[in-house]
């Protein structure tokens, strides 16, 4: 199992003197997002960044999982995006909180899970199904080492595999926040409808003509029976008919 390192995008970023509603509309109207960086000994720093720019970023994966870093008048700060303000209408982005990195600091995120050579897996080309237990993993990192995914290698695994957390090799200092237990991540589980292997054309023919032949067998069974049965009717309805014909010359001779 394998995972993948955070990679730090830079982004600029200009100190704002907003005191207003009307000054942060005035901000956005002209193309910035108002965001706000705290955490760490010092004050919280209330900044601007260019809408497009930002977008771009929060348009890639895991966002919320990246250390990003920000300069602002000149000046290099690495934060961790922690919660985007949502416009409900538009849909667009309208504020922005980051965690500033301080050296030493630790930090707790939910870190994506992928999974890999699905292709590869024997259950999988058997008809067995991936169930994932949890697409995201909650971690305790070190901020200088936070991973942006685990990638979970599904090569030659088959139907009832269970992928643990501890099969999956975190970083240096990583540990999972859920403590005490060895929790699933994914399991490969058993198809409903099990695919059995197809037989040989020539096997399959004879079988086909056995088959056919045993269903002719039953058929003219079940005809000769049907004949005989009907054979059976026409004695019975003639053998009446005899009687009928009996008392009616009785009742004549009476007279």
């Amino acid at each position: 199992m394998l995972q993948s390192f955070v990679f730090m995008s830079t982004i600029e970023a200009t100190i704002r003197n907003t005191k207003t509603k009307g000054d942060i509309s005035s901000l956005r109207i002209k193309g910035s997002i108002p965001a706000i960086i705290y955490g760490g000994s010092e004050k919280n720093q209330k900044i601007s960044l260019g809408k497009k720019n930002i977008k771009n970023l929060i348009e890639k994966k895991n966002f919320l999982s990246n250390i990003i870093s920000l300069s602002i008048d000149g000046k290099s700060e690495s934060v961790l995006p922690k919660e985007i303000v949502w416009d409900p209408i538009t849909d667009e982005p309208i504020h922005i909180d980051f965690l500033r990195i301080v050296k030493g600091a630790t930090v707790v995120l939910e870190i994506p899970v992928k999974f890999i050579n699905n292709d590869k897996s024997l259950g999988l080309k058997r008809g067995g199904v991936l169930n994932i237990v949890r697409r995201k993993v909650e971690l305790k990192c070190p901020a200088a080492n936070i991973p942006t995914e685990l990638v979970v290698d599904l090569d030659n695994l088959d139907i009832g595999a269970s992928i643990k957390i501890s099969s999956i090799n975190l970083p240096e200092n990583v540990f999972p926040v859920i403590q005490g237990r060895d929790f699933v991540v994914a399991t490969i589980a058993a198809p409903t409808i099990i695919k059995e292997p197809e037989k040989p054309a020539e096997e399959t023919t004879e079988e086909g003509a056995e088959v056919a032949a045993e269903e002719g067998a039953e058929v003219a069974a079940e005809d000769a029976e049907g004949e005989e049965k009907a054979a059976e009717g026409e004695k019975k309805e003639a053998g009446k008919e005899g009687e009928k014909k009996e008392d009616k010359k009785g009742s004549a001779k009476k007279k």
